[in-house]
């Protein structure tokens, strides 16, 4: 059984046991107290994960797995797009990308006997949206699955039509099954760690003009950036489950959020560079209040303020959650 579930509501509700000062703000999807009724609107009864990305003024939330009332509706995923500026009293979603019926549609669709595709992360270059995937091909034990790909897909019509790149992919061992990107200085840096929950972090870049030559990825070795992937130091050591990374100004640091699955411990680590040395954890959310938490996504957005906001998935409810945090012990950047 899952357990109990906390009520959702917009307004914030204090956890009990996080070691930083964490509170719910709200249910950004499902029914009521979902905010934003995404099952009346768009047909999406439950769903997961949450990472997003800009596209101009507007935020791409995507989600994973996605379902309609009884398992009906399935979709491997969709994408919701806003453009509120205030998540103090939830997210509130301007529109979701539908199919013609004007429910949100599925933009890639599983291949080649994968039971899904999912996923991990979106950047956009220029007027070229992407979005990293993962083909999962058999979900086993909690917290652990198999993939036969991970790869990029992309969009030229603002997220409406995807297409599978086919020239940039990662084996189905690969560090980089699941992603985190984050543009710095002229590179597009990937947070790469492999399918599950069970693995290391490892550090990939490219040029976003080069996105899609896959000869074009160096990877950090500890020392140096060079393009042998086999070389990739870890960064953070097992477990780290799906991650997010941003540059918080008002601490000056990176900020990393991720899953430790088998401590059930949403944690925040910290780094001046995004080579690390990443110190932590901090504990941001625990299971004891959040009974299977997983997917914990920082924002784009609001980077510049102690407040720090993150979406988490709860896999009972299967509904998506707007959560906020903040370091005390963190001195703010002078």
């Amino acid at each position: 059984t899952q357990g109990a579930t906390p009520a959702a509501s917009p307004v914030a509700s204090p956890l009990t046991s996080g070691d930083l000062p964490t509170v719910q703000i709200a249910q950004l999807t499902g029914e009521a107290p979902g905010i934003n009724d995404t099952f009346e609107r768009w047909r999406v009864f439950g769903t997961d994960l949450g990472s997003s990305f800009m596209y101009g003024d507007e935020m791409y939330i995507v989600f994973g797995d996605t379902f309609g009332p009884a398992n009906t509706l399935w979709r491997s995923n969709v994408i919701a797009v806003t453009t509120d500026d205030d998540p103090s009293d939830g997210i509130v979603f301007d529109r979701m990308i539908e199919d013609t019926s004007g429910m949100a549609k599925e933009l890639l669709n599983a291949e080649n006997g994968a039971v899904t595709t999912i996923p991990t992360y979106g950047v956009a270059v220029g007027d070229r949206l992407f979005m990293h995937y993962m083909s999962v091909t058999h979900w086993g034990a909690p917290g652990h699955w198999d993939l036969d790909e991970s790869g990029l897909a992309w969009s030229d019509d603002a997220g409406e039509s995807w297409t599978r790149d086919g020239q940039v992919t990662w084996p189905a061992d690969s560090n980089f099954g699941q992603v985190a990107i984050e543009e710095y200085e002229g590179h597009l840096y990937f947070f790469g760690i492999p399918g599950g929950r069970y693995g290391g972090m490892q550090l990939a870049r490219v040029v976003p003009e080069q996105v899609l030559e896959q000869a074009a990825y160096e990877y950090w070795d500890g020392a140096a950036w060079g393009t042998d992937i086999t070389a990739a130091a870890t960064l953070i050591e097992a477990p780290v489950g799906e991650l997010s990374v941003r540059w918080n100004s008002y601490y000056g640091t990176w900020l990393l959020m991720t899953l430790a699955d088998p401590l059930e411990e949403i944690q925040v680590w910290t780094a001046d560079a995004l080579t690390g040395p990443w110190e932590g954890p901090r504990v941001a959310a625990r299971g004891i209040d959040y009974p299977s938490l997983y997917a914990p996504y920082m924002f784009p957005k609001w980077n510049d303020d102690p407040e720090i906001y993150f979406t988490m998935s709860l896999f009972g409810p299967y509904q998506v959650y707007l959560l906020q945090t903040s370091i005390p012990d963190l001195d703010p950047a002078l």
